[in-house]
């Protein structure tokens, strides 16, 4: 239930992502977005799950295409 529910978050702000890359005409936010909003359907473990949500939420912040 809580892996759903971090999903959940993760998908959110991932469409967040994908709607400001889209509109800023810049790839890595739309690329991040869309990761984030399927990544955690394929990782169980939660610290997995934590580090690479924060590794595609800082990615668009860290790379400037």
């Amino acid at each position: 239930m809580g892996q759903f529910i971090f999903g959940i978050f993760a998908g959110v702000f991932g469409v967040a992502y994908i709607v400001y890359g889209r509109r800023q005409t810049k790839l890595v936010p739309v690329i991040s977005g869309l990761l984030l909003c399927v990544y955690s359907y394929f990782i169980e473990s939660w610290v997995w799950l934590s580090l690479v949500g924060v590794v595609l939420l800082a990615a668009p912040f860290v790379i400037d295409f």
